[in-house]
């Protein structure tokens, strides 16, 4: 009786034993899934507000308040979305280049400044609003996985109207981004000047991360997250069209790549990734400070020739690759 007690006793204990493992195996599978949940909704909470939106600029400008005429033309993309541009032409233009700006702002139409600049040196322009911006169609920004598209329109566009004219695409932030993703998807464009773009939207993601104050652990693990959000929300090929990937297909094409070092939107790092990733004969330029704009002030940025160290390094870009 007293060893049948005692094997009793060890059964239950035994019992209670796997019963408490699993119970732990149960919570551990439950704070892991919770966990990956988490990391899974993350993106898409504070992506969707950013990404789920048509752009309607509260501040636009006319070619005429900097003493230019312009010719809105309208396009079809690939995928059939209408986009507007912007024209401003010139007789036997050393070079077309298409304007692109940034994913809230400035409307494109701020860049009449620079036209302006360009065609007094013999460029002609063309702005671009991109899908989903201003009077284009589209309510989902594609963070420059699928603009390169619009980019493309434009393209053709000029290689109809201006025969045999290169084509030069000038970005600022996902504008820049998607000027690179579009000169690394187009051999139709022939060259580039890119302005505080992002090495790819998951790099931003996690260096804006780092710099509100989240563990760099965290914001790791949050990387491949990120990237599952873009491939379901933008298609598989998001994986690869990347300006730190397609800045690899520049080819011999003259590239221009500038960035603030201090820069609080994209982080400098960014601007690290492309260059190690760019061909040796491309430019770079890295301005002192926070500015995003790499401009000094608005004001500036109208009226480009105000900052001559600027307008003296993109002039002197396009007149070393494209004086001809």
């Amino acid at each position: 009786m007293k060893n049948l007690k005692i094997n009793e006793e060890q059964s239950v204990r035994k019992k209670q034993r796997n019963n408490i493992r699993k119970n732990i195996m149960r919570a551990f599978v439950i704070l892991l899934s919770l966990a990956i949940i988490s990391l899974l909704v993350i993106p898409h909470i504070i992506m969707d507000d950013i990404v789920n939106q048509h752009v309607d600029f509260k501040d636009i400008y006319s070619a005429a308040d900097f003493g230019l005429t312009s010719d809105k033309i309208a396009l079809l993309t690939e995928d059939g979305l209408k986009i507007i541009a912007h024209e401003v032409s010139i007789n036997q233009p050393k070079a077309m280049v298409i304007f692109l700006s940034g994913i809230h702002n400035p409307s494109v139409t701020a860049f009449f400044g620079h036209a302006k600049m360009l065609k007094e040196n013999g460029y002609g322009s063309i702005l671009l609003e991109m899908r989903a911006h201003g009077e284009s169609e589209g309510d989902l920004i594609c963070l420059g996985y699928k603009e390169y598209l619009d980019t493309k329109a434009v393209v053709d566009y000029i290689g109809d109207k201006y025969k045999n004219t290169p084509i030069i695409v000038y970005g600022l932030s996902m504008g820049a981004a998607t000027a690179i993703n579009s000169i690394g998807e187009i051999d139709e464009i022939d060259g580039l000047i890119s302005m505080s773009a992002y090495s790819a939207w998951e790099d931003a993601f996690y260096d804006n991360m780092i710099f509100m104050g989240a563990p760099k652990i965290y914001a790791s693990i949050q990387r491949p997250f990120v990237q599952i959000y873009l491939a379901v929300r933008y298609g598989l090929k998001s994986f690869n069209i990347k300006p730190k990937n397609e800045i690899k297909k520049l080819g011999d094409r003259p590239a221009l790549i500038i960035h603030s070092n201090q820069d609080s939107q994209v982080p400098f790092q960014s601007f690290d990734r492309i260059m190690k990733n760019a061909p040796d004969h491309v430019e770079s330029w890295a301005r002192e400070g926070d500015l995003h704009f790499i401009v000094q002030d608005e004001n500036t940025f109208f009226n480009p020739t105000n900052d001559k160290e600027y307008s003296d390094r993109i002039l002197a870009f396009l007149n070393k690759n494209f004086n001809k």
